[in-house]
């Protein structure tokens, strides 16, 4: 009995050194992954308070024509018809035609004109500009440069992402440029591209699934041109999306086959139909897993019961599988939202100031626009940049936190 013991402490005692070479191992790729985590949320970060700096912050903002030459009171104490008579005054007739032309200016209200004399009146202009964490630690700093360069300038606080940022259009002057444009053509784009791609992307992934379970060489060929696809870079579904939606199918794209005049392929339909083949790969990949996770005993417990296999499908398969079918969707859809190279292909128009009135109009969105804003010169262009990717951002955590929502909504009532 006494050597038995002995024998087997003999064994934990040779086997201890290498249990103790594996728990440090194990240690040591703990650490590497703590690490990496680390990296990666100090990375994010910096790159949120970065576009945060750009964002908010002092600013210097000078009148380029002195408004006590306008008026002997002060202009926000001038009735509707007095401002109305200032504008027509100082400004040419073809503007005026212009600005009533969109919004008469007889119906707009009293803080929409001064609004307007201030911007095409006067001509306040941000002359100089300072980031946040520096307005908050330096400001002084700021304002004696201010009070050496632009003497006559007033500084205040500016909040670069504010209503009228999202409710204006594209303007040469920084502080009167918006990014409503560009949002309406943002949601247009994807509206379409979600609608052609999912239907197309589930029914694929069912019949890759369900339907075509034999293994055979066609089978395999499709199944790796999908896994090829989605890696395929998006400049490519770009000029695929140029020679057959702007080319090719003009006269529907453009909406000539429907009566639309002075249109071209360049249009909302045509970049929605390219994010659709550009997203279609990922969307037909994740509903694969989806579907493919559904347990097969659920499979057979309905045909047991006397159930179709279109029946298995529908009643049974589909509900288990959309959780997981939308999260992909909705990240699928993400990434198309934030893609600029496929859309500066189609013809995505870098200044643009006209709304989209349907599929067949002309278009930018908030990606090209923070492209056009990031190449301007100047450091005003630069922080309305910085509010449109807060936008974009903001945007973005709405549609996954929309899928978290709607997936834990479909879990439940499983």
């Amino acid at each position: 009995m006494r050597s038995t013991a002995d024998h087997s402490n003999q064994n934990f005692s040779i086997s201890d050194p290498i249990l103790e070479q594996r728990q440090r191992k194990a240690a040591l790729w703990k650490s590497l992954f703590r690490l990496s985590t680390l990296i990666g949320i100090i990375a994010l970060t910096i790159l949120i308070l970065s576009i945060i700096n750009q964002a908010f912050g002092l600013v210097a903002i000078q009148d380029k024509v002195d408004r006590t030459t306008l008026s002997t009171q002060p202009i926000e104490s001038l009735s509707q018809k007095e401002m109305i008579r200032l504008i027509e005054k100082n400004l040419s007739k073809n503007r005026v035609r212009t600005l009533d032309r969109d919004i008469p200016l007889v119906e707009r209200s009293h803080k929409d004109l001064y609004t307007l004399i201030e911007r095409e009146v006067i001509q306040v202009k941000i002359v100089d500009s300072y980031p946040l964490f520096k307005s908050v630690i330096t400001p002084q700093r700021f304002k004696d440069r201010v009070l050496l360069d632009f003497p006559k300038a007033k500084i205040q606080f500016k909040l670069w992402l504010n209503l009228s940022f999202l409710t204006h259009t594209m303007s040469n002057i920084p502080e009167q440029a918006g990014i409503r444009t560009a949002i309406l053509g943002s949601l247009l784009v994807i509206l379409i591209a979600l609608f052609v791609s999912f239907p197309l992307g589930v029914s694929a992934a069912i019949y890759l699934e369900e339907y075509s379970t034999q293994d055979t060489w066609l089978s395999r060929l499709i199944q790796t041109n999908i896994d090829n696809l989605a890696g395929v870079p998006s400049i490519i579904y770009g000029i695929l999306g140029l020679a057959i939606f702007v080319r090719a199918f003009d006269p529907i794209t453009s909406g000539k086959v429907f009566g639309v005049e002075g249109a071209n392929g360049r249009t909302i339909l045509s970049a929605g139909m390219t994010m659709a083949l550009l997203v279609l790969p990922i969307l037909i990949t994740n509903a694969q897993e989806a579907i493919r996770a559904v347990p097969s005993s659920l499979r057979q417990a309905s045909y047991g019961l006397g159930a179709t296999q279109w029946q298995t499908i529908w009643h049974h398969v589909l509900p288990s599988a959309l959780p997981g079918i939308l999260t992909g969707t909705i990240l699928a859809i993400s990434r198309a939202l934030g893609e600029t190279a496929p859309l500066i292909i189609v013809g995505a128009a870098t200044y643009i100031t006209k709304d989209p009135s349907g599929i067949f109009s002309n278009f930018t969105t908030i990606p090209i626009q923070i492209y056009n804003w990031t190449t301007r010169p100047q450091t005003e262009f630069r922080n309305i940049a910085a509010a449109a990717i807060l936008v974009l951002l903001v945007m973005l955590l709405s549609l996954n936190a929309v899928a978290i929502i709607w997936r834990n909504r479909l879990n439940k009532n499983r």
